[in-house]
C-alpha cells in the first residue's frame, strides 16, 4: 500500500496558515492532478475535526485509508485535519491548485466549499454530510449519508430500551443536517413507541467539546430521560460520562464498538462515512465522476446504516427495529 500523504499536523496547519502558507488563489481552475507524480490523479481530503474522534472524522478516515490502499499507483491522496472554522476555505483553496478531485467533511464546510468550487471549475469537488436537500453545482456533488435515517433508528432503539418513556438527542451544532437529524430522532422514537417523550433536543454548539456535551447530557438525565441518541464527535465521551454518573444510556456510532466495552452505550448505530469517499474516488478513476446528490443508506445499494443493540435479551425490540428498517428500505418510511 502507498502510504497516504498528511498536507500538515494540527499544529503546522495552525502555523502556516497564519504565515501565509494556504493563502493561495485560484481564479484559473485548471488542477495540476495527473501532470506530477507519474501521472497519478491527485485527491485531497478537508477533515475538519480529529481524525481520532471515534465518530464521523474517524469513520471517514477508514474509507480515505480503504482508497488510499485500494488505489496506490494511481491516485495519490492528500489530507488535512483539525482546520479551524475560519480557515476551511484557505485549506480548500491550497487542496484545489492542486488536486484533480477535492472531498470536505461535514456541513459546517457547505459554504465554504460551495464557494471554492465556483472558482475552481475545472476541478472535482465532494460534500459529505452537508444539507440532505442541497442542490450540486456544476463541478461539485453532495453526498448524504443519511444521518437523518440513522437518527430515525438511533431514536427507535432509545424509545424501546426506556425504561422512563423519556428519551434525548444531543447534537454538535445547529446546523440544518443535525437539526434535521434531531427531528427525525424524535420521529423514530415515537414510531417505536408513540407515547414515549422525547425532550428538546440539545445542541452543544462545538462536535468536540467534551465538557460542554456532559452538561447538554447532565441536563437531559435531570430532565427525566434515561436513554439519549447523538450526533457529536469528541463530544459522545462527555454524554458517556454523564450517562455513567447518571445510570443513564446513550446510543453511539457511526462506529460500533463491541458490547460491554462500555456500559454506557446501550447500542450503536453504524454509518459508513467512509464508503462515500471510497464511492467519489472510485468514479474519479473509473472516469464517469459526476456532479450529483447521492442518498446512502439503508435504501442505497449497499446499505451503510444499522443498529446494533447491546444487553437487550427482548426479541420484541430487535423485531421492531427490523420492522422499520424494512419499512424504511421499502420506502414506506422516509427520512430526510
Amino acid at each position: 500500500m502507498a502510504p497516504s500523504r498528511s498536507l500538515l499536523s494540527p499544529v503546522a496547519v495552525a502555523v502556516s496558515m497564519a504565515s501565509g502558507l494556504l493563502l493561495l488563489t485560484g481564479c484559473g481552475g485548471s488542477s495540476a492532478g495527473g501532470t506530477d507524480g507519474g501521472g497519478k490523479l491527485k485527491v485531497g481530503v478537508l477533515f475538519p475535526g480529529s481524525l481520532s474522534d471515534d465518530g464521523f472524522m474517524a469513520s471517514a478516515h477508514l474509507g480515505y485509508q480503504r482508497a488510499a490502499k485500494q488505489h496506490a499507483g494511481t491516485v495519490e491522496f492528500s489530507k488535512v485535519e483539525q482546520v479551524a472554522t475560519a480557515d476551511y476555505e484557505k485549506a480548500l483553496v491550497r487542496f484545489a491548485t492542486t488536486s484533480d478531485l477535492v472531498i470536505s467533511l461535514g456541513g459546517q464546510t457547505d459554504a465554504d466549499v460551495r464557494n471554492v468550487a465556483a472558482r475552481f471549475p475545472k476541478v472535482k469537488f465532494a460534500e459529505i454530510g452537508g444539507p440532505a436537500d442541497g442542490k450540486p453545482l456544476a463541478n461539485l456533488s453532495l453526498y448524504d449519508p443519511q444521518q437523518a435515517e440513522a437518527a430515525f433508528l438511533s431514536g427507535a432503539a432509545s424509545a424501546l430500551l426506556s425504561e422512563k418513556g423519556t428519551v434525548g438527542f444531543v447534537g454538535g451544532a445547529e446546523l440544518p443536517a443535525i437539526v434535521n437529524a434531531a427531528k427525525e430522532y424524535a420521529r423514530g422514537a415515537a414510531a417505536a413507541d408513540p407515547d414515549v417523550k422525547v425532550l428538546t433536543p440539545q445542541y452543544v454548539g462545538d462536535f468536540n467539546d467534551v465538557a460542554k456535551a456532559k452538561q447538554s447530557a447532565l441536563a437531559d438525565f435531570g430532565a427525566g430521560a434515561d436513554v439519549l441518541g447523538q450526533i457529536l464527535n469528541l463530544g459522545h465521551k462527555g454524554v458517556a460520562q454523564a450517562a455513567d454518573q447518571r445510570e443513564g444510556k446513550l446510543i453511539g456510532g457511526p462506529i460500533a464498538h463491541a458490547c460491554g466495552t462500555d456500559p454506557a452505550y446501550a447500542g450503536y448505530v453504524e454509518t459508513d462515512i467512509g464508503a462515500e469517499i471510497e464511492y467519489a474516488v472510485d468514479h474519479l478513476v473509473a472516469g464517469d465522476w459526476k456532479a450529483e446528490a447521492v442518498h446512502f443508506g439503508l435504501t442505497f445499494t449497499e446499505p451503510r446504516n444499522d443498529i446494533v443493540l447491546c444487553g437487550s435479551s427482548d426479541p420484541a425490540v430487535s423485531k421492531k427495529l427490523d420492522e422499520l428498517k424494512r419499512k424504511i428500505t421499502a420506502g414506506e418510511i422516509t427520512t430526510r
